[in-house]
């Protein structure tokens, strides 16, 4: 099963009043495993970016001044997304910006399954509170390379967290670079021979436990012929 989870920076809050995505990140989930295989890009635009939108993201229109456009992108992207389900957090926003500069191109909209992280995380841990700060750290998901959003960046750090809210993480998903050693470690446990630990009751235990079986009426056993 493959997925792709997707996050975006844009100019500001609303494609409606002209915003424009700025960067898209993806990473690609195999069977709920992240694997080596993502796509991000920025994206030069004719609207100023603001101001609010510069100290989250730290970026500027003369950092994009050289980058190409989104529909130098939009075949890569639409072929890395492919007709796979999207995982995406506050999906109407991502999806909605991503669906304009779509429409910009004259291109049909995405028509992907959707799953919707904040949802999910309300609905699995009953809380109001779920943007990716929060559930990184309810789910010790390292923040410690957030610094400023990023598309990449926090297209990983929600592919951790999706996992946690499906049900807990998979040997190689993790994603971040401080997680490198871990990796390492856990495979080389992996790969040593597994030991066994015996127990020897004595007996007295051997005792205790033969008198309780003889105070048994009906043992379920006794009612099978083995």
């Amino acid at each position: 099963m493959r997925e792709i989870v997707i996050d975006t920076e844009t100019t500001g809050l609303s494609y409606k009043t002209g915003d424009r995505v700025i960067e898209v990140g993806c990473v690609e989930l195999l069977n709920h495993i992240t694997t080596n295989n993502s796509l991000q890009f920025y994206c030069k635009v004719d609207k100023e970016i603001s101001e609010g939108a510069q100290k989250i993201t730290g970026i500027t229109n003369k950092f994009l001044s050289d980058k190409k456009n989104f529909n130098d992108h939009c075949d890569e992207f639409l072929k890395f997304i492919d007709n796979d389900p999207l995982i995406i957090h506050n999906a109407d926003f991502d999806v909605g910006f991503l669906n304009n500069e779509l429409s910009l191109l004259g291109r049909p909209k995405l028509s992907n399954p959707v799953i919707d992280t904040v949802s999910l995380a309300r609905h699995v841990l009953n809380t109001r509170v779920a943007n990716l700060d929060y559930l990184c750290r309810r789910f010790k998901v390292d923040l410690s390379e957030r610094d400023l959003h990023g598309a990449l960046l926090d297209s990983r750090l929600l592919a951790e967290v999706y996992l946690e809210l499906k049900g807990g993480k998979q040997f190689s998903m993790n994603l971040l670079k401080n997680n490198k050693e871990k990796n390492k470690e856990e495979n080389t446990k992996k790969n040593n021979p597994k030991t066994t630990t015996s127990f020897i009751t004595s007996e007295k235990d051997t005792a205790l436990h033969k008198e309780m079986v003889k105070q048994i009426k009906q043992p379920i056993w006794k009612k099978y012929d083995y």
